[in-house]
């Protein structure tokens, strides 16, 4: 991609309001419209009769006068060489008379098109220059008195004539569309005289002095230019001498009452016709001091309005702004998402509860929704592994069945994870892009390159390399032609599908206002440069290969980590891999690209995108993506520049550190600041940088390597973290039912109203005997955010309905750590499972039979069904983020095994049957059982009924077959069961 200057530093855009996202802009505020003078229709009429004349009078002039000017037939050699007479000439001259009428039509048409349907700037007609502006001329001056005046677009705001008497601005609707270039595309509905009068007096009173507002300065934004559109960034480079000062002018301006009656709420959204008060060194000649008597009388008043808003009064209107926003709708809308909801949840518990606020979470992991969800629920993987693997082993005083509970920094980093995780938006983005895929290849089109996506509330946006064309329903164009977007509601109808990932090399880079970039490095045509501190670039590096390694919109990838990243490699050992130095690098770079072109080439793509589409999908194709975090020397840089001068076809991708930020081959500079800002001058962006800090880092790897479940258990064997008094005397005062239906004993039925909160909010207590850190519940029960005091209320009513102990000591309280503890006195049915189990296996059940019998047996009693069985639709999402869904089955299976060798012992087959079956009744998957179950049957001397058992164990594995290890126990023990199970099939 060219590198290119930009108007603005915001990366936002707007673009159509359509019909399926609804109106993103404010409400409308009500305006006095002045009367249309008697010149005004003067100046209508001559307008229309200019354009009958010019539109339907030329051409029917030249028919009736002239007739057809070319030769009815194909002419001759003999007729080119015959005198041209005046006949001649003059059906020539008419041919160009005719072409000139159809170019005034198409700019025509054009002007009336963009003047009606409000779509932003008028299309440029190819020469039409003069010609379009003429008609752009006549068709304001015909529609300024229309019933469509309010709904003209910027484009006939560049007239330069002055036309006074006409209405005020409007409000427009406006859909602000974040893009990568920063094209500040704003459809502000405002008439042209309106804008025009505003724009030539906004220069004429420049350098003015104001005696009533003394040195105070103010900034009239100006109309659109062509492609071009004003932005708060450069108006600081143009009037301040530094672009980065666009947030003074934003602070200065607020929330303040703008002519039209709209606010500045986002520091991407201005509006032709506002006014914007600049700090006190401001200059230029552009800048308005204070309205001269040469000034006109509406504009005088509206900077002596906007002039009275600030100061005092803008604290004031801050404080009653709640009710104002309330009833607006901000640009872009604003939905309820993870991205920025959580960012609302409560910090920490209140002090009646103990929790306190002199602790927290690291906001790296809580503001990167999509890498705190990647993590999440690779570490959820990893766990489960663990678990399955661990079941392989000896029936009883097995490790790993109680993973390692994390403390210090790593339970803080996975609490973190719990808040900050946003698994719906990785699960919309995951469908909306293959569901795309699957729509292109369906109509056998290919898929476009996409250099960036940003997701906004929700809505995403895909920022093409170039135009591709109308993108498939429900996609919408954004902006202009190098936009496609879908809106949350239409992204949600998309199910999950066996498409191959199209865009696995989207990485998150940073946040600007409520807008996530994502940057495709795969299709970057060049090296990604980041300069800054090594420090600060080195966490970028971090969160970027984490990212890529655990996201949940790939699929197969190769991330080659070089200069850092050693220690990352255990969050996904299948896809992180670690050189030592460039020189490796260099020497495996120039080998996959030549394997790579070739293996195009044999295929017959162009790129790899081609080969992600249709029946050409290919694992080859998955991306490698180079992060290099150290500086390259100078003859390195040029070797990496030549690779990677083809790699984005080739699926290649290479972000690169430097020192200097001047690296050869850099298609796309970036950097990094001390103030974790992510700097592209020449994208025009400015980002809040996702970075992953190294004590993060640390802990976060730490999580992932003590669930590794190639890892040798260190110490002895994890005991459950929270063991009850199972003897007669260790009643406890509630007791709460949570495998199978849920129902708690010993506790009064809450409000009916928030009853299933308080329950929600009790079983994660229940869950986590350990602990839960104030911002896990809010972000558990309110994944969309909540604000603290409906976070501490809840916490009240649920220590209220707790009560009290005997000893007056409340059941709900706070540990050292802050995290929501519960007394030892509030007991869950599996509380009491694991204890049994435990003490079966490894307490008292050790050395007596007897007791471990009744304690093996009084523990399947309890299997009532899966966990929290009659849990209500749509409540209970975290649990996606337990492993109990994993641990519950194993442990009832162990439970059922044990005893099913406990009656083994005695010949009890039918006992041991009975066990195994109540077992499988909540983990029928279990091979173990089935194989137990198995040499149960053949222990009663029943051939008939193990042939029955046989023949079912087929009919359920379908065509994957019966597991290794049951054909081998069947083989050994009924050895017909081949013949046999067919027959009874």
């Amino acid at each position: 991609m060219p590198r290119r200057s930009t108007s603005s530093s915001t990366g936002r855009s707007t673009g159509n309001s359509t019909a399926s996202t609804g109106p993103r802009n404010r409400t409308p505020q009500a305006v006095r419209i002045r009367r249309r003078s008697f010149g005004d229709f003067v100046k209508a009429f001559f307008a229309f009769v200019a354009l009958l004349v010019l539109v339907v009078g030329v051409p029917g002039a030249l028919a009736v006068l002239i007739g057809w000017p070319l030769p009815h037939g194909v002419p001759s050699l003999d007729w080119l060489q015959q005198e041209i007479t005046v006949t001649t000439f003059l059906h020539i001259l008419t041919v160009v008379v005719w072409l000139a009428w159809a170019q005034f039509t198409a700019c025509v048409l054009v002007e009336v098109k963009a003047a009606l349907s409000g779509v932003g700037v008028p299309g440029r007609v190819p020469g039409g220059g003069p010609s379009q502006l003429l008609a752009r001329q006549l068709v304001a001056a015909l529609l300024l008195v229309g019933a469509t005046a309010a709904s003209l677009t910027p484009g006939l705001s560049q007239l330069g004539h002055s036309l006074e008497g006409n209405q005020k601005p409007t409000v427009a609707a406006a859909q602000a569309t974040p893009g990568i270039f920063a094209q500040q595309q704003e459809q502000a509905a405002s008439t042209a005289a309106a804008l025009a009068e505003q724009a030539s007096h906004a220069q004429a009173d420049a350098g003015s002095t104001a005696k009533q507002h003394g040195d105070t300065k103010y900034y009239r934004i100006q109309p659109p230019e062509g492609r071009h559109h004003d932005s708060l960034w450069e108006i600081a480079q143009r009037h301040l001498g530094d672009g980065r000062r666009y947030k003074e002018i934003y602070e200065l301006n607020k929330d303040r009452v703008q002519p039209d009656g709209s606010r500045l709420s986002e520091a991407s959204l201005i509006r032709p016709g506002w006014i914007m008060e600049m700090p006190g060194d401001a200059h230029g000649g552009e800048l308005v001091e204070a309205p001269d008597t040469h000034a006109a009388p509406g504009v005088q008043q509206q900077i002596h309005d906007y002039a009275k808003s600030g100061d005092h009064a803008q604290g004031s209107s801050h404080a009653q702004g709640g009710g104002h926003h309330a009833q607006q709708v901000s640009v872009p809308q604003q939905r309820p998402a993870a991205d920025g909801a959580r960012q609302h949840t409560a910090p920490a518990a209140t002090s009646s509860h103990g929790a306190g606020s002199a602790f927290g979470l690291p906001q790296a992991l809580i503001g990167a929704p999509l890498l705190a969800a990647g993590l999440l629920g690779a570490l959820g993987r990893r766990r489960r592994q663990a678990l399955w693997q661990s079941a392989l082993g000896a029936v009883g005083g097995r490790r790993g069945m109680e993973p390692p509970m994390p403390t210090g920094d790593a339970a803080d980093a996975q609490d973190a994870l719990l808040v900050g995780a946003d698994p719906d938006g990785v699960r919309l983005l995951d469908r909306s892009l293959r569901g795309l895929a699957a729509q292109l290849a369906g109509e056998s089109r290919a898929l476009p390159t996409v250099y960036a996506a940003w997701l906004s509330n929700g809505d995403l946006h895909l920022q093409l390399a170039q135009p591709a064309g109308k993108p498939p329903a429900p996609w919408q164009l954004g902006q202009d032609q190098t936009f496609w977007m879908l809106a949350r509601t239409d992204a949600e109808r998309y199910e999950d599908g066996d498409t191959a990932a199209p865009y696995p090399g989207l990485v998150s880079l940073g946040t600007m206002d409520d807008s996530r970039l994502l940057l495709n490095l795969e299709s970057v045509p060049g090296i990604v440069s980041l300069s800054g501190r090594e420090a600060d670039r080195a966490a970028v590096f971090a969160s970027v290969a984490a990212e890529l390694a655990t996201n949940g919109w790939s699929d197969r990838m190769t991330i080659t980590l070089v200069g850092f990243g050693e220690d990352l490699t255990p969050l996904a050992p299948n896809r992180l891999r670690h050189l030592d130095g460039i020189d490796d690098l260099v020497e495996t770079m120039e080998a996959e690209t030549r394997q790579r072109r070739g293996a195009l080439g044999a295929a017959g793509h162009d790129s790899v995108l081609t080969g992600r589409t249709g029946p050409a999908q290919h694992t080859r194709w998955a991306p490698h993506l180079v992060l290099l975090a150290a500086q390259p020397s100078a003859e390195d840089a040029v070797k990496l520049a030549e690779l990677a001068s083809d790699a984005s076809r080739l699926g290649i991708g290479y972000l690169v550190g430097t020192e200097t930020g001047d690296l050869p081959g850099a298609a796309w500079e970036m950097e990094v600041t001390s103030e974790g800002k992510l700097l592209a001058p020449l994208l025009g962006l400015e980002l809040d940088a996702q970075m992953l800090p190294l004590a993060t880092q640390r802990a976060v790897v730490e999580l992932f390597v003590e669930a590794d479940p190639e890892r040798d258990p260190q110490g002895p064997t994890p005991t459950p973290p929270f063991l009850v008094d199972v003897s007669e005397q260790g009643r406890p005062a509630v007791y709460a039912r949570l495998v199978g239906p849920y129902e708690i004993i010993g506790l009064g039925t809450p409000d009916g109203d928030r009853s299933a909160l308080l329950h929600e909010a009790l079983a994660l207590l229940l869950l986590h005997r350990e602990g839960v850190h104030p911002r896990v519940l809010s972000s558990a029960l309110w994944p969309r955010g909540v604000t603290e005091d409906v976070r501490d209320a809840l916490l009240e009513r649920l220590a209220d309905w707790l009560g009290a102990d005997p000893d007056g000591s409340p059941r709900l309280s706070a540990d050292a750590t802050g995290r929501l503890v519960l007394a030892k006195s509030v007991v869950s049915d599996l509380d009491v499972l694991r204890s049994l189990y435990h003490e079966a296996t490894q307490g008292k059940g050790v050395d007596s039979r007897a007791v471990r019998g009744r304690l093996l047996t009084d523990a399947l009693v309890l299997v009532r069904g899966p966990l929290l069985a009659d849990r209500p639709e749509g409540r209970y999402g975290w649990l996606t983020h337990e492993i109990i869904d994993a641990q519950l089955p194993l442990l009832v299976a162990d439970i059922g095994l044990a005893l099913s060798a406990f009656h083994l012992e005695k010949d009890r087959a039918e006992k041991a049957i009975e066990a195994l079956g109540a077992a499988l009744g909540s983990a029928p998957a279990d091979e173990r059982l089935w194989n137990e179950l198995l040499r149960a049957t053949h222990a009663t001397g029943d051939a008939d009924r193990l042939q029955t058992l046989a023949a079912d164990l087929v009919n359920r594995s379908g065509a994957r077959g019966l597991p290794p290890r049951t054909e081998a126990l069947l083989d050994e023990l009924l050895p017909s069961w081949r013949s046999g199970a067919a027959a009874v099939g």
